[in-house]
């Protein structure tokens, strides 16, 4: 890597960021996504950053693993195997303005959705329509092929289904581990993952680590209802610094 030091120095926030959104706040993901887009371009950005991603979900997996919730996973699965095709499809044909804009108004949307279900359903359990789950499915797998952006789509899903926050993660943490073990043949293919970017995130894992260790202690440590709304705000945060960054002019 050829990186200069101001560089590194952001990678390495980067890498920090992953490790704690991983065990910790979910939401704080695009951060990295957006921290890693501005080292590099944001096309070579999406390939890079995944060995990174695959060793933060194997540490969330390892902590959170017997909180999964399966048959909220098994409703997403064959969906975001859709999705991530469509993504890998779409890679060629579109630019990383066109990305960062789509992707914006997606989870604005579903993020305003959301709010306006939780407005009216208030302490009834929730009644998904039969779409919500493929809908959620194929979104999530299209935006981690394009930009590893599926998290705030995941905090959508996972909140409406109002899980605790230990089975919101451990649900989460699962999704992720083998939704990203799936993208890697794509990856490859696209030429996104390389001998070089799996070598520069070799230099990048401690920080990593370190960050699962930091977002797990932060988890411990928030309320439900803190959580719940932390991990939204950052979620809608993420689409507008999106729709900013992409909007055409």
């Amino acid at each position: 890597m050829t990186w200069e030091l101001w560089q590194w120095g952001l990678a390495i926030f980067g890498a920090l960021i992953i490790g704690v959104a991983k065990t910790g706040v979910g939401g704080l993901g695009m951060l990295a996504v957006v921290v890693f887009a501005s080292v590099m371009p944001a096309k070579a950005s999406a390939g890079f950053v995944l060995p990174m991603l695959i060793c933060a979900d194997v540490v969330a997996v390892l902590a959170y693993r017997r909180h999964a919730q399966w048959a909220l996973l098994w409703k997403l699965f064959p969906w975001t195997a859709l999705g991530v095709f469509l993504g890998f499809l779409a890679m060629g044909r579109i630019d990383n303005q066109d990305a960062g804009l789509l992707i914006g108004i997606i989870v604005l949307v579903l993020t305003g959705i959301h709010v306006w279900r939780q407005s009216r359903v208030q302490k009834q359990e929730p009644e998904h329509a039969i779409w919500f789950a493929p809908t959620i499915g194929v979104l999530a797998g299209f935006t981690t092929l394009v930009a590893n952006a599926a998290g705030p789509l995941m905090v959508i899903y996972l909140l409406a289904m109002r899980l605790p926050k230990m089975e919101y993660m451990g649900t989460g943490a699962w999704f992720f581990l083998l939704m990203n073990l799936f993208k890697v043949p794509f990856m490859i293919h696209l030429g996104l993952v390389t001998t070089e970017s799996v070598t520069g995130n070799l230099w990048l894992v401690p920080a990593v680590l370190i960050g699962t260790w930091i977002g797990w202690g932060i988890l411990k440590k928030l309320n439900q209802k803190l959580f719940e709304r932390l991990a939204l705000l950052l979620s809608i945060a993420a689409g507008i610094n999106l729709l900013y960054k992409s909007w055409p002019g």
